[in-house]
């Protein structure tokens, strides 16, 4: 997502050296999207991949739906949302821009509890595997809504979930890891940073130099920012007689789980792949460290707009 250019600016040839640099030091997993960049995304991945030459690479793209539902919308319809013509086209366009005949994992970028009853899109997802042009199948969870995939994580009718888990939105760890697990099913994290505030390098003035129309322009707009940083500040102090650095522990944090399958930082240097690389060697978590972060979460929907009954969820 960074390297498509929704978080400033970015060359297309250096976003290419970075993704084959990630490569190199091992990686074999690129999370993207249709909508990362309109398609500019799909198209560096493309020239990387042409160029690649060693292991295995395993792309995962998704579909966003023909119309998102309202973010404080809770309940909303899901049928309609993915028809057969929409989903076989998208597919058909994640293939050329991708310039691979067959996709690992196609996800539905958003997902809705009642499509365990409202089953189009289910039905499509299972011929397209049926055809080689899928291999897996999944799902992105909407916002900060970890709930939203339990019932489906019960029922076992996808191979993996991708939710957004870091130390201020602990909640998937409760309940919807632990039914996942009973059904095999991957967990994809993402914004283990908290699009940036978990990294921990940020300062009282940090908001203006954020691009405008970025997503962390919008995300932390007007008192978010200040409220993100003051806690920010707490947690670094706590982490300081286990780590080096707030990103290690929220790194580390993510990974700590072991239903985890894999963590989608994003990255937009050579610089960032190297520290995830070296926090990604396995190490233990420190389980005091994890009790006493517990109090320290703050899951809320920036997401949405500023409604009391979302941000202070």
């Amino acid at each position: 997502m960074p390297l498509s250019g929704m978080y400033g600016p970015v060359d297309d040839n250096d976003a290419v050296k970075i993704l084959l640099y990630g490569l190199e030091q091992g990686i074999n997993f690129i999370d993207t999207a249709l909508m990362y960049g309109s398609g500019r995304a799909h198209l560096q991945i493309a020239k990387a991949l042409k160029q690649w030459n060693g292991h295995k690479i395993y792309v995962a793209t998704k579909a966003e739906p023909i119309r998102w539902p309202d973010s404080f919308d809770g309940n909303p319809m899901m049928r309609g949302r993915y028809p057969e013509w929409y989903l076989r086209a998208e597919v058909e366009r994640s293939l050329k821009q991708l310039e691979v005949e067959r996709i690992d994992l196609f996800q539905l970028h958003c997902w809705i509890p009642k499509g365990l009853i409202e089953l189009d899109w289910l039905e499509t997802l299972n011929d397209l595997r049926v055809q080689g042009l899928i291999d897996k199948s999944g799902v992105s969870i909407r916002d900060h809504r970890p709930e939203d995939g339990v019932a489906l994580a019960k029922l076992g009718l996808l191979d993996s979930q991708q939710v957004v888990f870091n130390i201020f939105d602990q909640r998937p760890a409760d309940v919807l890891f632990r039914e996942g697990q009973k059904t095999n099913t991957g967990f994809i994290v993402r914004v283990p940073f908290d699009s940036g505030s978990l990294i921990g390098n940020w300062k009282a003035d940090t908001y203006k130099s954020f691009a405008k129309g970025s997503i962390q322009d919008g995300y932390f707009a007007g008192w978010r920012f200040q409220e993100t940083y003051k806690r920010v500040e707490k947690l670094k102090e706590l982490i300081k007689p286990y780590y080096s650095s707030l990103a290690e522990a929220a790194l580390r944090y993510c990974l700590s789980d072991e239903t985890v399958t894999t963590v989608i930082p994003g990255v937009a240097s050579t610089k960032e792949i190297d520290l995830n690389v070296r926090y990604s060697d396995g190490q233990k978590f420190p389980e005091d460290l994890k009790e006493t972060l517990k109090p320290h979460a703050w899951p809320r929907n920036f997401y949405a707009p500023d409604r009391e009954e979302v941000t202070n969820a």
